[in-house]
């Protein structure tokens, strides 16, 4: 799923493609905004880390999960 994450005084969002639920990723942002945790920390598909500071974080949109097709088709 795509996952937006708006940081505060930068132009661009951070956009990554994670193999977490949208229940994962919103307990993990909860968990950074709410003050239990200093830091946003998210992995894509690949296993890397996106780190962010929570007290940066503008906002964050959790994509719809995609189901990936094969075949020819598959447009």
């Amino acid at each position: 799923m795509e996952i937006k994450i708006g940081v505060q005084h930068t132009p661009r969002e951070i956009v990554l493609e994670s193999g977490q639920s949208a229940e994962e990723v919103e307990a993990e942002v909860a968990k950074a905004l709410s003050g239990s945790g200093k830091l946003l920390t998210l992995v894509d598909e690949r296993g890397r880390k996106v780190i962010v500071p929570a007290d940066r974080v503008a906002y964050v949109e959790i994509g719809v999960q995609a189901h990936r097709r094969v075949g020819f088709g598959a447009l």
